[in-house]
């Protein structure tokens, strides 16, 4: 059981960093996401693990339903990314 758990903590962990990243290799993905956001995906997208890019796809889809917590870390590091890419395009 813990190893499922731990599979499905790091899947989702992936898949975070692909959607707060966006494209930007610039940026890290945080604990803080993981552990805001963890229940989030297993709650409304367990149906698309392993499958990374599906995963990432749903959690996008599914926004709207997300915890106040997650929203607002994805909201961060979605801002952060859009940042990081302004400045890369100015240089």
């Amino acid at each position: 059981m813990k190893s499922t758990t731990c599979q499905l903590a790091l899947t989702f962990a992936i898949a975070m960093a692909g959607i707060a990243l966006s494209g930007s290799p610039g940026l890290a993905f945080t604990s803080e996401a993981q552990q805001m956001c963890t229940g989030d995906a297993m709650r409304l997208c367990s149906n698309e693990i392993p499958d990374i890019p599906r995963v990432a796809a749903c959690m996008h889809r599914k926004r709207a339903q997300v915890s106040p917590g997650c929203r607002s870390v994805m909201d961060r590091e979605v801002a952060a990314a859009r940042k990081a890419r302004r400045v890369a395009a100015d240089d």
